[in-house]
């Protein structure tokens, strides 16, 4: 299926630093989340791409700022996770300054795609990110993965949950295995870089 005319997706960089953060000005789209909600799964999903972004069953693999090339024209960004990574606590404490300030300062960024786990309740963390995006008025979406993991009745429950945990934010249910919901977060992406 053609979303928005999908011509390439191609994975540019990986930044551990600001200095090595992109500057060519293209608008930028933001995957933030705790560590193994998804994040990879649904890029690779968004753009129809199975090894994309990286995936893996080992909290904390994505350990940098990813930059991805959507059709010449915008990046995917995947932010690292946060919450139970198995790594050492000092460089937990330098992913999430990297992490704050890209989500903070950065000119390009028109759109923040908060993943939670349909399967979870939402976390402190999760709630506490999503009162800062709404603190600093940034721009941004839920999206609620593993849907497909869920029978309608536990998935009904576990989306009110969300809903009540999140009550100033649109959410949007996403399955990367059906494909559920893509359209449905690619017309958010459209509108906050006006395609």
């Amino acid at each position: 299926m053609n979303y928005i005319g999908m011509i390439s997706a191609v994975f540019i960089k990986s930044a551990f630093d600001k200095k090595d953060w992109l500057d060519d000005k293209r608008p930028e789209i933001a995957f933030l989340g705790r560590s193994n909600v998804g994040k990879s799964s649904l890029i690779n999903s968004l753009v129809g791409k199975k090894g994309l972004a990286k995936t893996s069953n080992t909290p904390g693999r994505t350990q940098s700022i990813n930059f991805f090339l959507i059709n010449d024209a915008f990046y995917f960004v995947d932010l690292p996770g946060y919450g139970f990574a198995k790594v050492p606590g000092k460089m937990r404490q330098s992913w999430s300054k990297m992490a704050e300030e890209y989500l903070k300062n950065r000119q390009q960024l028109k759109l923040s795609i908060q993943l939670v786990d349909s399967r979870h309740d939402p976390s402190e963390l999760d709630k506490t990110l999503n009162e800062w995006l709404i603190f600093y008025r940034k721009p941004h979406i839920i999206v609620a993965t593993k849907i497909d993991k869920l029978s309608s009745n536990d998935l009904k429950k576990s989306l009110t949950k969300i809903e009540r945990a999140f009550p100033k934010s649109k959410i949007i249910p996403y399955s990367s295995v059906t494909g559920g919901g893509r359209n449905a977060v690619w017309q958010e992406i459209k509108a906050a870089i006006e395609i």
